[in-house]
């Protein structure tokens, strides 16, 4: 028999020792787990809100002090009468280096954030109360101390996160605050158990119906034991012979319907049931087939022998504190994320293996998930404890994740390779270990043993081989920065790669996210929480940088929030089109990022308070199924975009047209591409070149799909101020507001937010010629109808004010 137990109530923290800074005294506080210190405190109210203002820079001193969790519970035995029981305290995430007491006596230690601990305990269990406690070290003292011990080693920051196996971005980041946890932050509880026990189960399903489900056995009994497998409707039964801990049990299910990414195909799931003697464990897998084509130095990934164009975003960790994000909430990313046309989330290495939730939403929605193992932007050190734990992580997470068929690549790290070979590291370094033998030896090694259905990437980004520059956009996965940190965006064009696996341009978050996180009155974009929620080097100053001609430079706070939240959306859709217009050449782009983890300035579509931001609705237009796109020097070239399983033909109209409307000049020009094709077509001069450039748009539309060239930049266009009637109406759900332009109306947004936060809007950016109407529905929230058309909630370039 077997059975579990949670051990998630009666925890106290009590808050051991600290290196003399100020805090709050801390004893016997009730504590949540799964949960963490921060959350306890908060909770409490002994601490302010990390993410309000600049809190968090007086709350260093919760990652410099030592935490005792403690509990009391009863515990009764079977009382079966039988002599080979087993009980195993099951740890499923502690973090970080914890010694564990139980009943006075320490049954383990831990220095994993990233891995479960198993703890045999029956001996020590005592009938009725019984006490357990776990004390956390400080994360900043030991991993100080592994540095001390080890040699420095370089990285993106001074913060000493790659001496401890712990979430990088908990010690702060470009777009992070600096909450540096301890606590319970994942289930722990007793697992009884007697004989034999499930202890891994990595099913393998191919495209054909071929199931192997290799399993292994934790045994208290030497007899044969009985395994059975379950999945289609067929049912497969091994022995597990007297002594034996591995068994595999191979089913075939006879034309199995395939598991597609979005947008492909459709994403069946079957029900894999297996049993050993009384246990069961349960999962869902899906038929399909995955490779990673490296021909002519391309990245490409096949899925059931079909190349797939990723369009993708990265995922960082939802929250610092990773015990609030449920799966509801995850749900709400992924179908931001969905809506947005992704097809692809990529977890990145400065965060964490994410929850079973995740993967099981990524497989529901046929997002395929490129997983970087967690190391990022520093040199890691191989000796002492770190190899045997980083082993164990990655040999506990690969297992775990076999089942998942939306999970479709491993990675070794983010830019550790890079930073090895470019950013100097190596004459820091003199000699000392930096991660390469995890990268090129462990992580291979581990994948090919327990997952060698699952293509293996060293890291990103990395061209191919140890011995080639690793961000070579010619080969592999190259990651952009120059744009944003050097660049104007369209340096975007001279790009000629193969895949893009990160590339970003800032903008802040929502009017409502940024009010509710900083209290500064008046609120500017210099203003002291503004600055404060802003994490990149010159940010600010990039910001405004990178308006550059596009936009006109800002007057007070309103200009600067719309013109750098529409600089964001310009230049991520202008990457995008540009690397889809590639295709197949390039065949992907990951979007960096997705999501954030508090409210701040970052590079993300969807920000701390959830809201989606303006660069969401621009990425929705750029990874639509069909795309045109004005490309080349003088946008003389349409490049049409099919990523769908039909051919797209018709007849392209391209109008050269006066800002008033007034035709110039035109061409029907008759095309037609192939299913997920790319065509390019050249535009006569006639058409293309502008008469006056301060005065024309080029419009090029094919079906319901169109595209807008403006060919000077917008404070040099002679727009006329915008003119244009609105009408409000209550609707179910919400209110509809229907804009008709009696002139050229440039980048037409709504934002509801100023005036509801619960409000929400349903498209943003939309440029309309004279005459046009565009219909946008505001849901959520209570909403004055008369203040949703004024200034500063309806916006655009060419306002009248």
């Amino acid at each position: 028999m077997s059975s579990y137990r949670p051990l998630h109530d009666g925890w106290t923290v009590t808050a051991v020792s600290s290196t003399g800074q100020l805090r709050p005294v801390v004893a016997g506080l009730p504590a949540a787990v799964p949960g963490c210190v921060h959350t306890d405190l908060l909770a409490a109210g002994l601490i302010e809100d990390p993410y309000l203002d600049d809190n968090e820079d007086r709350l260093t001193w919760i990652g410099r002090t030592a935490w005792s969790y403690e509990t009391t519970f009863t515990w009764e035995p079977a009382g079966d009468g039988t002599d080979d029981d087993r009980a195993d305290l099951v740890c499923e995430g502690l973090d970080t280096a914890a010694t564990l007491v139980l009943n006075g006596v320490e049954i383990g230690t831990t220095a994993n954030m990233h891995r479960s601990y198993r703890f045999s305990v029956r001996h020590l269990l005592s009938e009725g109360e019984n006490t357990l406690k776990i004390l956390f070290d400080p994360p900043y003292g030991y991993a100080e101390a592994q540095r001390a011990a080890l040699g420095d080693r370089p990285g993106a920051y001074t913060e000493p996160y790659q001496f401890i196996r712990k979430m990088a971005c908990n010690f702060g980041w470009d777009w992070g605050p600096t909450v540096v946890t301890a606590g319970i932050w994942r289930p722990i509880g007793i697992e009884t158990w007697s004989a034999a026990r499930i202890a891994e189960v990595r099913p393998f399903a191919s495209a054909d119906g071929t199931v192997e489900v290799h399993v292994a056995v934790e045994r208290a009994t030497e007899r044969p034991l009985t395994l059975t497998a379950s999945v289609g409707g067929i049912t497969e039964t091994v022995t597990v012979g007297a002594g034996q801990r591995r068994a595999v049990v191979t089913l075939t299910v006879p034309d199995p319907e395939l598991w597609w990414p979005r947008g492909y195909g459709e994403q069946p799931l079957y029900d894999l049931v297996v049993r050993l003697e009384d246990q069961e464990w349960t999962g869902r897998i899906g038929f399909r087939s995955v490779e990673l084509d490296r021909t002519d130095d391309a990245f490409t990934f096949v899925i059931n022998g079909r190349p797939v164009f990723v369009k993708g975003f990265n995922w960082i960790p939802d929250d610092c504190f990773p015990s609030r994000v449920t799966r509801e909430r995850l749900a709400e990313r992924f179908a931001q994320a969905a809506a947005a046309g992704a097809n692809c989330l990529r977890v990145w290495g400065g965060g964490m293996y994410e929850s079973e939730d995740f993967y099981d939403l990524a497989d529901e929605m046929g997002l395929l998930v490129w997983q970087d193992f967690p190391f990022a932007c520093a040199a890691y050190p191989e000796e002492g404890r770190f190899t045997a734990e980083v082993e164990a992580e990655a040999r506990e997470h690969v297992a775990r994740l076999t089942r998942h068929a939306g999970l479709v690549l491993w990675c070794g790290n983010n830019e550790n390779i890079e930073g090895h070979a470019d950013w100097g590291w190596q004459d820091t370094l003199e000699g000392r270990s930096w991660g390469g033998g995890f990268y090129y030896d462990l992580l291979p090694r581990v994948v090919a043993e327990l997952d060698p259905t699952r293509p293996y990437w060293p890291g990103s980004p990395y061209s191919g081989s140890p011995g080639l520059p690793p961000n070579d956009p010619s080969k592999g996965t190259v990651h952009i920065w120059t744009v944003w940190n050097h660049q104007d965006y369209t340096h975007y064009a001279t790009y000629t790669p193969r895949f893009v696996a990160e590339f970003g341009f800032q903008g802040p978050p929502t009017y409502a996210t940024l009010r509710a996180a900083v209290s500064d009155d008046p609120l500017t974009p210099v203003s002291p929480g503004v600055t404060h929620h802003q994490k990149a080097v010159d940010g600010n100053l990039k910001l405004l940088r990178g308006l550059g001609a596009h936009l006109p430079q800002p007057d007070g706070f309103d200009d600067w929030h719309y013109y750098t939240q529409l600089n964001q959306a310009r230049a991520m859709a202008f990457g995008i089109e540009r690397f889809r217009a590639l295709a197949p050449h390039c065949m992907g782009t990951i979007v960096w990022q997705l999501n954030d983890c508090w409210p701040v300035t970052s590079w993300a579509a969807v920000d701390g308070g959830g809201r989606r931001k303006p660069l969401w609705h621009a990425l929705r237009r750029a990874y639509a199924d069909r795309l045109l796109t004005f490309q080349g020097d003088q946008g003389g070239t349409v490049a049409v975009v099919n990523d769908t399983d039909e051919p797209w033909s018709g007849e392209l109209a391209v109008d050269r047209l006066t800002l008033a409307g007034e035709i110039l000049a035109k061409e029907r020009l008759d095309v037609s591409v192939p299913a997920r094709g790319t065509a390019s077509v050249e535009l006569p001069e006639g058409v293309a070149r502008a008469g006056n450039p301060a005065g024309e748009v080029l419009v090029a539309t094919l079906d319901d799909v169109r595209a807008l060239r403006f060919p000077g930049e917008d404070p040099a266009m002679d727009y006329p101020p915008a003119e244009m009637d609105t009408v409000v109406e209550e609707v179910e759900g919400g209110l509809r507001v229907r804009v008709t332009a009696r002139t050229i109306v440039r980048e037409l947004a709504l934002f509801p937010d100023r005036l509801d936060p619960r409000a929400t809007v349903d498209d943003q950016l939309v440029t309309l010629l004279p005459g046009e109407t565009a219909v946008f529905h505001v849901t959520g929230g209570e909403v004055d109808p008369g203040a949703l058309v004024r200034h500063p909630v309806l916006r655009c370039v060419n306002e009248s004010r």
